[in-house]
């Protein structure tokens, strides 16, 4: 039975959202395990830069997506199981939106955000309560996307483990014989 897959460009671009969102999390704990210089520096860069790729990526794929839609549900899934998934990849693309803006929101505080050191997005004055409130929803954010990226995850393993559907080939592209 033919899987209906997603196209290759969307593929591509989720897993190239997959490598920098796997790229995020190290980056920024080599930087705070370092002492404030500029090894620190360049470790946040690399954690903000890749940051703002991820931001540009989602909005890529969401414009990707309205004018590509998803190929159809597995007929097997009900539609409690499409609630869930539909509300699990929106909440994914809600934070992975959210992440980068609070990021901006605490790095540019008084300073440009350089980007891979190819250009800068401008700074904004310092804004005590607002760098306070990006940290909160930053961290918060942090946690949201380890949950939702577990339940993406499990998801896929239960599809692939259990089911055994062909769900996840909806996202590779076609094997050959």
């Amino acid at each position: 039975m033919a899987v209906a897959r997603y196209t290759g460009f969307a593929q591509a671009l989720h897993w190239l959202t997959v490598a920098l969102l796997c790229l995020l999390l190290p980056f920024v704990w080599v930087a705070e395990n370092f002492p404030p210089g500029p090894v620190r520096t360049l470790w946040y860069l690399l954690h903000e830069s890749t940051g703002i790729s991820v931001f540009l990526l989602i909005l890529i794929r969401l414009t990707w997506r309205w004018r590509h839609p998803a190929p159809p549900a597995n007929p097997r899934d009900g539609r409690l199981l499409r609630l869930l998934a539909g509300l699990n990849h929106g909440l994914l693309y809600a934070v992975l939106l959210m992440m980068p803006v609070t990021g901006y929101l605490m790095a540019g505080q008084g300073q440009p955000v350089p980007v891979f050191g190819l250009f800068s997005l401008p700074g904004f004055p310092r804004h005590e309560a607002l760098g306070i409130l990006a940290n909160r929803l930053h961290v918060a954010g942090q946690f949201a996307v380890y949950g939702l990226v577990i339940l993406h995850v499990a998801a896929v393993v239960w599809h692939v483990a259990i089911r055994r559907d062909g769900t996840l080939e909806r996202m590779l592209p076609e094997q050959r014989p």
